[in-house]
């Protein structure tokens, strides 16, 4: 079976998955209701995870690595030495692209990655290696920021399979990619 892709997002309701600064603060304030909105779950569903520079110099600055499979970032400019010792078992960078990403990572045996941050999600969608993807949208407006998608080059649909409404006004979509036949 190929290997495929899965993201897991939140967004404000504007649309958007950060600040410009790349904070989360207003995502952070939401998650901290104490609410199962589905993330451990799956996680637990994936091998590992691919993520861009941007994302992982992010989840740096939240202190403790929040991760426990194996994570592989995305970058032309960094290198094995940027990551920090403690993670060196965890973390490996890459500059393959996502096609080749994902072909190596099926030879080591993954099948199912967790694909995190703006423009690595936008690259997989435009490859057409995800399957299906999960938005959670939370109640607030910060104006501005980082889109999820930008632009993707042709339209892309989606089929709904799911939604929930959470008691703290968390409202989660659950869309299956549908590949087109182009």
């Amino acid at each position: 079976a190929p290997m495929t892709g899965h993201v897991f997002l939140g967004v404000s309701l504007d649309g958007f998955v950060a600040r410009l600064d790349h904070r989360l603060d207003w995502l952070t304030k939401h998650a901290a209701t104490g609410e199962d909105h589905g993330y451990d779950a799956f996680m637990a569903g994936v091998d590992g995870i691919i993520m861009g520079s941007g994302s992982f110099r992010t989840v740096l600055t939240f202190g403790e690595w929040p991760y426990r499979k194996p994570v592989m970032v995305m970058s032309g400019s960094l290198t094995p030495s940027d990551i920090p010792p403690a993670l060196a078992e965890r973390v490996r960078v890459t500059d393959l692209g996502p096609r080749e990403l994902m072909q190596a990572l099926r030879r080591e045996g993954w099948s199912r990655a967790y694909v995190d941050g703006g423009r690595v999600v936008q690259s997989f969608i435009g490859d057409g290696l995800i399957e299906d993807l999960v938005l959670t949208i939370v109640p607030i407006l910060i104006g501005t920021g980082i889109r999820p998608f930008g632009e993707i080059g042709r339209d892309i649909d989606l089929e709904l399979t799911g939604t929930t409404a959470f008691p703290s006004g968390l409202v989660q979509v659950r869309y299956r990619l549908v590949v087109s036949g182009t």
